[in-house]
């Protein structure tokens, strides 16, 4: 056996769990993911702590806004710790970080594809203001489409690795409506029951 097979067929063994070791070009898509949601969740922090949405159109919501942005602070954070989760494996059961990492990548694919396709119905005019869709936001598309990639990566190459099954990626996957279903939909819901929020 060749020392490269040997480094591809060593296993990491944490109580009776078995995962073989990434190689270094995996352990820098998760560092590299890692640090994506670290910058994102920076981000949203720096939003509160420069009472961002204070002012402009949004300070009418602000409250609301802010309970979001520090909701989605704490996907991000999640993210970070299942990044570096995907490469270097601790106490975590693989299969709970396969679900989860086919969850993240389910969620940021589903959010991508739902960015472009709302990009193109206001490039054709079917709806939406057309200017609106502007260089940032495209920056901000690719960012998530990065994201997307290297998480479906780290899910593919961790069901490889741990020697996972078509039940456990389906399961993770059907974690995508939950996410952005909770985001998008309940949790303004529950802030306008509760008066955060304006109907309109």
């Amino acid at each position: 056996m060749t020392k490269t097979r040997a480094r591809t067929e060593r296993k990491r063994i944490h109580g009776h769990h078995h995962v073989v070791v990434p190689d270094r070009a995996l352990v820098a898509v998760g560092v590299l993911m890692a640090l994506w949601c670290a910058g994102f969740a920076a981000i949203s922090v720096w939003f509160e702590l420069t009472d961002y949405f204070g002012t402009g159109r949004y300070a009418d919501a602000e409250t609301a806004i802010s309970v979001v942005n520090w909701f989605v602070v704490v996907l991000k954070v999640v993210g970070v710790a299942l990044a570096v989760l995907a490469v270097h494996p601790r106490l975590v059961a693989p299969r709970t970080v396969g679900t989860l990492l086919w969850a993240a990548f389910a969620t940021l694919t589903v959010y991508v594809a739902g960015s472009i396709t709302q990009a193109f119905v206001m490039l054709a005019g079917i709806a939406g203001d057309a200017s609106q869709v502007d260089a940032e936001s495209v920056a901000y598309v690719l960012a998530f489409l990065l994201a997307a990639a290297g998480f479906g990566i780290l899910a593919i190459s961790h069901a490889r690795r741990a020697g996972l099954g078509t039940r456990i990626k389906v399961i993770g996957a059907c974690g995508a409506p939950l996410v952005l279903g909770s985001v998008l939909v309940i949790l303004p819901a529950i802030l306008r029951a509760v008066g955060l929020l304006s109907a309109s």
